[in-house]
């Protein structure tokens, strides 16, 4: 079936994540603001939305296979994002940090951006190990409660932050601002180019950074486009 422009962003790639590679391409934001249509962010960006829409037909048209995380379970998908991608991002900060500091010293008098660079990714990892830490406190256990409820047919005490609703605001406006973070850091690297004088510590720091960003975006994209809407109906279900 052809992709209409009227197209929900954020639904279609939580209905096939092979979409998300399209939307980086054109450089739209799929994960924190993907609650707007095709058409809209085409209009926002100048982009010529026939062209996106044909990428997206031959994107899902291709072989390569896409996890259906739309039919997970939400303490399946609470505990697949904590273990994969909240480890990550802590095994990865940890690894990443080194590395900046170690090229700001070495090229930072001919490359000045890599101070911004490293002074952005340091608040980002500060930012994001709360984050989480919210996440695995708050949201998920209530999640996973929700669950338990539902499967055994019964009520839910009403939690002490009214609705899962309020969290998931918190949380919602915590990823735009990583979103916004590291959008700054990727023009601040002109998207992760390499200069002529790089060396291979360079090399791999930047490339860790995309990765980092890489994952985010997944991140981001299961929990605002899949596992929070579906908390929220499910909240409404069992009230």
């Amino acid at each position: 079936m052809k992709i209409q422009e009227n197209k929900n962003i954020g639904e279609l790639v939580a209905q096939d994540y092979r979409t998300a590679s399209v939307f980086k391409k054109y450089k739209i934001d799929f994960c924190c603001n993907g609650n707007r249509t095709i058409a809209d962010a085409c209009e926002k960006s100048k982009i010529d939305s026939s062209k996106i829409l044909d990428d997206l037909d031959a994107a899902m048209q291709s072989k390569v296979s896409s996890i259906d995380f739309q039919s997970w379970p939400l303490d399946l998908l609470a505990d697949y994002i904590e273990k994969k991608h909240h480890r990550y991002v802590e095994e990865k900060t940890l690894e990443i940090k080194p590395y900046l500091a170690k090229i700001c010293k070495v090229h930072g008098e001919h490359h000045p951006e890599l101070f911004k660079i490293n002074e952005e990714f340091i608040e980002s990892a500060g930012a994001l190990a709360a984050h989480m830490k919210k996440e695995e406190l708050i949201i998920f256990p209530f999640i996973r409660k929700m669950v338990s409820s539902k499967s055994s047919n019964q009520s839910i005490t009403k939690p002490g932050f009214g609705t899962v609703q309020n969290p998931i605001n918190m949380m919602m406006d915590d990823h735009e601002a990583e979103g916004e973070r590291f959008l700054r850091i990727t023009e601040l690297s002109n998207d992760y180019a390499l200069p002529e004088d790089a060396c291979n510590t360079y090399r791999v720091t930047l490339a860790l950074l995309k990765e980092f960003e890489d994952d985010l975006h997944l991140h981001i994209h299961l929990e605002n486009n899949i596992l929070f809407p579906k908390a929220i109906e499910m909240e409404k279900e069992l009230s």
